[in-house]
C-alpha cells in the first residue's frame, strides 16, 4: 500500500517508510513548492520513537535543497500550523502519524499560511519527484537549521479566544501524546485540570491516542465518574492533538457534530451573519443551530484540505468535522483543539446549566453512525447504483460521494462515499425518528451490499 495518502504521507516505520525515503521526500517537497535555494520551512515532530530520526532525515533533505529549517521541536500539529503563519514561513511540515499506533509515522505538508498539500494538490506530484531523486544527488544549496520555541506565542494566541465568565476544572487525557504540548495554552488561564497520561511516550502504553474509538475513552470516563461534580467536562486528544473528543460532566460522550453546533453558536454570538461549515456526515442539528444563531450554515466534504479550502473561499469563521477536527479562521483556518476547549469553556461558564443539559436539546434525531461495508464490487459502481435508485425521488448531489436529501419529504438524509485508503463503502444516515432511520438504513445497505 502506498505511503502517499489523500491528506498526508504515512506508513509503518522501517517497513513502508525509512529515513532515506524521508530525505528524498523533503527534497521533492522543496522542489515541488519552489523553495530550492530560498525557502524557510517550519519542521515539527511528535513524540514517536522514530520522529527524531525522521526529523534529521527531512531536515537534511531541506538543507541540501538550500532551504532553511525552523525547528520548533516537539509540538502539536495545531502549533505547527500557528508557527507557519506567525513566523511567516514558506511552508511547514509536521512529522506525525496522528492517531495511528506506535509503529507508524509520516508527515503533514503545508505551503505558506498553513495551506495543506493533499493528494489532489501536490502529494502525488511529490511522489513522482521522489522516484527521480537519489540520496547521492548533489546538493542544490546549503540551508541552515535554527531552533525556535513558539509555545509561549501559541499560548497567548489561543488565550485571546477565551472569554470565560468563571474558572472551570477539567479532566484531560493526553494519551502520552502531543496534547501535552497543546495544553500550554491553559497555563495561567481560568482553566485548571487533572490529567491522565501526561508524560510523553511514543509507545502509547496506556491506550491508543484516538478518541474516535470509544474504548480509548474508558479511563477518562472512569476518572470523571469516580469524582462526580468535580469536572465541568473532559477532553481526550489524539496523537498529534489536532483532534479532540469531549465528554460531558457525567463522563458521557458528546457526539462531535454536536460540539460543532455548540462552538458555532458561541462564535456567532459575537460574529453574526458569518459562515460556519459542518461536514456532510453531521446531524441536521448543525444546520439548524447555525441558522438559528444568525449564521450562514454551509456543508463541506470530508477531509481537512477540502474543508480549509472551502473556508477560505467563503470567509468562514469556523468549521467542524465529525472526526473531531475543529477549524478556526483565527488559527489560519486550521485546527486548534485548545481553541475548541476554550469555546466549550466559554459556553459552560456563561450558563447555569451543566454541559449535559446544553447538549440535550441537540439529541433530537436518530443517526446510524458510520457503517462500513467491505466490497469486491467497484465502489464507484455502487455509488452509481445509489444515484440511479434515488434520482427523481429526492435531492441527489455529489459533494463527496453520493448524498440523498429527502428530509422535508420523507424525514431522512443519507451519504454514501468511498474510503480513500481501503476497499470500503461508508454509509451515514439520519432520520427524524428511529423508525425512519432504521428502515432507510436497511434500504441503503441492501443497495450497497447487493
Amino acid at each position: 500500500m502506498s505511503i502517499y495518502k489523500a491528506y498526508d504521507i504515512r506508513g509503518i516505520y522501517g517497513k513502508d517508510l525509512c529515513d532515506d525515503e524521508f530525505y528524498r521526500i523533503a527534497r521533492a517537497y522543496a522542489q515541488f513548492c519552489g523553495f530550492t535555494g530560498k525557502g524557510r520551512v517550519v519542521v515539527a515532530r511528535d513524540c514517536r520513537k522514530s520522529s527524531d530520526a525522521l526529523f534529521a532525515a527531512f531536515s537534511a533533505g531541506l538543507v541540501d535543497e538550500g532551504v532553511d529549517v525552523i525547528d520548533i521541536g516537539l509540538a502539536s500539529t495545531p502549533m505547527s500550523y500557528f508557527a507557519n503563519a506567525k513566523l511567516k514561513a514558506d511552508g511547514s511540515v509536521m512529522i506525525t502519524a496522528s492517531h495511528n499506533t506506535k509503529e507508524w509515522n509520516g508527515c503533514k505538508l503545508c505551503k505558506a499560511n498553513a495551506v495543506p498539500i493533499s493528494g489532489a494538490t501536490g502529494i502525488k506530484d511529490i511522489e513522482r519527484l521522489v522516484a527521480g531523486i537519489t540520496t547521492g544527488d548533489p546538493a542544490a544549496g546549503v540551508g541552515e537549521i535554527k531552533k525556535v520555541d513558539v509555545s509561549a506565542d501559541y499560548a497567548a494566541h489561543v488565550k485571546e479566544f477565551a472569554h470565560m465568565k468563571r474558572p472551570l476544572h477539567l479532566a484531560l487525557d493526553f494519551a502520552n501524546g502531543m496534547g501535552i504540548a497543546e495544553s500550554v495554552a491553559f497555563k495561567g488561564s481560568d482553566i485548571t485540570y487533572d490529567a491522565l497520561y501526561g508524560e510523553y511516550d511514543g509507545d502509547f502504553p496506556n491506550h491508543d491516542a484516538n478518541p474516535l474509538h470509544h474504548e480509548t475513552l474508558a479511563d477518562l470516563q472512569a476518572l470523571m465518574r469516580a469524582n462526580p461534580g468535580k469536572y465541568a467536562f473532559g477532553v481526550a486528544y489524539d496523537g498529534d492533538a489536532d483532534r479532540a473528543g469531549f465528554l460531558d460532566e457525567k463522563g458521557d460522550i458528546i457526539p462531535m457534530d454536536f460540539v460543532t453546533a455548540l462552538i458555532a453558536k458561541d462564535l456567532l454570538s459575537s460574529n453574526p451573519g458569518r459562515a460556519c461549515f459542518y461536514d456532510l456526515r453531521s446531524s441536521k442539528v448543525c444546520e439548524e443551530v447555525i441558522a438559528a444563531a444568525g449564521g450562514k450554515p454551509m456543508m463541506s466534504r470530508v477531509g481537512h484540505s477540502f474543508i480549509k479550502e472551502q473556508m477560505r473561499q467563503n470567509d468562514a469563521i469556523f468549521a467542524g468535522e465529525l472526526s473531531g477536527h475543529y477549524y478556526f479562521q483565527a488559527n489560519s483556518t486550521a485546527e486548534s483543539s485548545s481553541m475548541a476547549t476554550f469555546a466549550l469553556c466559554n459556553i459552560v461558564s456563561a450558563s447555569d446549566k451543566p454541559l449535559s443539559e446544553l447538549v440535550a436539546p441537540l439529541r433530537k434525531y436518530s443517526q446510524s453512525g458510520e457503517i462500513n461495508t467491505k466490497t469486491s464490487t467497484s465502489p464507484a459502481e455502487i455509488l452509481e447504483r445509489v444515484k440511479a435508485t434515488y434520482a427523481g425521488k429526492a435531492r441527489v448531489f455529489e459533494l463527496d460521494g453520493v448524498s440523498v436529501d429527502a428530509w422535508d419529504s420523507d424525514g431522512y438524509w443519507a451519504n454514501v462515499r468511498m474510503s480513500n485508503t481501503e476497499p470500503l463503502v461508508r454509509l451515514n444516515l439520519e432520520g427524524k425518528t428511529a423508525e425512519i432511520m432504521e428502515a432507510r438504513r436497511d434500504e441503503f445497505l441492501s443497495i450497497i451490499r447487493s
